[in-house]
């Protein structure tokens, strides 16, 4: 009945001063129902007034309805507008709310920005009480606003995590699986930031029979982040008890944590990984074969016990994944895998039966690696495979594949090994993928939101989309430049290149992703080299970390400190050029004394004055902490 709505107006907005408080909470949300009926009706400003002035209601139901009804009819203005005397008001008014309410209303102090720091902190000591609240949304919504307000303040960011931890905790024991999971997620978030902060409460994170399978994939992933010399055979211990599971989805995730892990402590993981293999499951099997290739690329020094193990395994996997792995496995490392080309062999012998695509292509490069190392011992088998693939097998995928593998090796062997076996990506660069300590800032604005419950996917939209391309988007140019001696050439003064009018400033904006630096790393040249005559720091790598980034220079990954070679790689912006840097040191302890540690950048684009402003402010750190360590 449209006709009706201009008799329902008037009655709506006297009951707005009606004297019983229940009336005038169903006229709040009349007016909502009013403003939805026509939504292309110009807004009431009477009736917004109204609803504006009951912010100040007796009744704390009045108000928040007043809130959501606001939010409703302004939406297309952009919300409620919350001031200074309206923030105040509600911030006084918390204490007198229900844990629904109150949620509500920390949700909407998002939007108000203290004038200073006074202000501020009165209001972080208002709110305070509430980081310890039982109700997991009132303490979730206060920490977002903590955290929103005290952006510019990472001490104060923390401190408030660390109040939070306990209710956070609780609530990952919430009898609701809906409750336990998104605590979870949260819990992961911190850890983004505060690696160690719940690294004394792992047992909290152990599986329960009972729980469903979604929980148990979200506990192994942060026990994997938990993991430190105190733990980690406890929990080792945990997750090996969970690679027997009857789910075999939770099983295999088991196998893969205990992988992750094993790219610090290679030796416990090892022996764990090469005792499942005894047990015959194909799912198993699959499954540390997968996590074994994971391993022989990170952890390049694990690459002959991994080999060892593959050669006693004795059961072939049935899987995709597990044949892939397998495979490539055979064709990277198959010099040191004795009975190697026995095992390509049966593949190659059952390669009518195979129906996956994806095989068939590991299986012709497995072949053709194997061929390089062995040729005595493959040749044969490699004719008949290049064969069947280009003759018989009707995928134009995998035909096209083996007509390049075979017109590789009419050019000769040297020009197969170069496109094969060359150039492979540096696995320390991605060595503390996913572990690096990130800024507060960097996820705040969405926590307490369904973004964390998306998992580690949703970290990518961290990243802007121009800076996750990068590699592709920009066209890189290649001259002949040569820089020496820790010095830039002339050569760097090519025509179009801009000249800094003064001394560039350092930026950690846009972010880079591990990927894109990767990716960007492996087109670019170096532009500069330098040996820095300092000493490497012997400093926790949070201390590293957070030295680096007070001069706006982010780490993105670094070597083990007992590595040789140790190396260490970051970014930094200047104006509109990336820098990307990389500190190496070769040697062991004579090195380490004479202070041999070098410095290489890669750039695009070119712009000298950044670059030499970039190698002084990495020098004074590294003095800085060298001098530190000294006192």
């Amino acid at each position: 009945m449209p006709g009706i709505i201009e008799y329902i107006h008037q009655p709506v907005m006297n009951a707005l001063r009606d004297k019983s408080s229940y009336v005038r909470r169903v006229a709040v949300l009349g007016c909502a129902k009013i403003h939805s009926l026509q939504p292309n009706a110009e807004i009431d400003s009477g009736m917004v007034n109204e609803l504006y002035s009951l912010l100040r209601d007796p009744d704390p139901v009045v108000m928040v309805n007043c809130l959501r009804a606001l939010e409703e009819i302004l939406h297309q203005e952009g919300g409620v507008v919350i001031n200074k005397p309206i923030a105040h008001h509600l911030l006084n008014r918390l204490k007198d709310l229900d844990s629904w309410s109150q949620s509500e209303v920390l949700t909407f102090l998002l939007r108000y920005r203290p004038r200073n720091d006074d202000e501020l902190f009165d209001i972080l000591s208002l709110i305070d009480t509430f980081l310890l609240s039982a109700q997991p949304p009132v303490m979730a919504a206060t920490l977002r606003l903590f955290l929103h307000l005290a952006a510019a303040h990472p001490t104060v960011q923390a401190d408030a995590l660390m109040r939070a931890r306990g209710p956070l905790l609780a609530a990952c024991g919430a009898a609701a699986r809906e409750m336990r999971f998104t605590a979870l997620c949260h819990v992961q978030q911190v850890l983004r930031s505060q690696p160690t902060a719940y690294g004394s409460h792992y047992k909290r994170f152990f599986c329960a029979f009972s729980e469903p399978t979604y929980i148990k994939l979200r506990k192994m992933e942060i026990l994997v982040e938990l993991v430190n010399d105190e733990n980690v055979a406890l929990i080792l211990e945990e997750l090996n008890s969970y690679c027997t599971d009857v789910s075999t989805e939770l099983a295999q995730a088991a196998i893969k944590a205990i992988g992750r892990i094993g790219r610090t402590y290679t030796e416990k993981c090892l022996e764990i990984l090469t005792g499942l293999l005894v047990l015959k499951q194909e799912h198993i099997t699959s499954a540390v074969l997968q996590t074994y290739r994971d391993l022989a690329w990170f952890c390049p020094q694990c690459t002959e016990a991994v080999c060892r193990a593959v050669e006693g395994c004795d059961d072939l996997p049935q899987d995709d994944e597990g044949k892939q792995a397998l495979l490539w496995l055979l064709g990277v490392h198959g010099e040191q895998i004795s009975n190697a080309p026995y095992v390509l062999e049966g593949f190659i012998d059952g390669i009518k039966m195979e129906v996956s695509s994806a095989v068939k292509m590991e299986l012709l490069t497995a072949s053709q690696k194997l061929f390089l190392s062995r040729p005595a011992e493959t040749q044969d088998m490699l004719g008949r495979l290049l064969h069947y693939c280009i003759e018989e097998d009707s995928d134009m995928c995998v035909r096209d594949r083996a007509l390049l593998y075979y017109r590789l090796l009419q050019c000769g062997t040297n020009e197969t090994r170069k496109v094969l076996l060359g150039p492979k990506s540096d696995p320390s660069m991605t060595i503390i993928t996913g572990r690096t300590e990130e800024p507060v800032n960097h996820w705040a604005s969405s926590f307490n939101t369904l973004d964390p419950l998306l998992g580690a996917e949703s970290r990518a939209q961290d990243v802007p989309a121009e800076i996750s391309d990068v590699g592709r988007e920009i066209r890189i140019n290649d001259p002949d430049q040569d820089f020496q001696n820790g010095t830039l050439g002339e050569a760097g003064d090519n025509e179009g290149t801009p000249v800094a009018s003064e001394e560039p400033t350092l930026s950690l904006s846009p972010l880079v992703s591990h990927d894109a630096f990767e990716k960007l790393w492996m087109e670019l040249q170096v532009v500069h080299r330098q040996c820095l005559g300092v000493p490497r720091p012997t400093v926790s790598p949070d201390t590293l970390n957070s030295a680096f980034q007070l001069v706006k220079i982010q780490i993105l990954a670094y070597s083990q400190s007992d590595a040789r070679p140790w190396k260490l790689y970051m970014y930094s912006w200047s104006g509109g050029t990336v820098i990307l840097a990389e500190l190496l040191q070769e040697g062991v302890e004579e090195q380490h004394r004479h202070g041999n540690l070098s410095l290489s950048i890669k750039q695009h684009p070119e712009e000298r004055e950044a670059v030499k402003s970039f190698v002084s402010v990495v020098l004074n750190v590294l003095r800085t902490l060298s001098s530190a360590n000294a006192n």
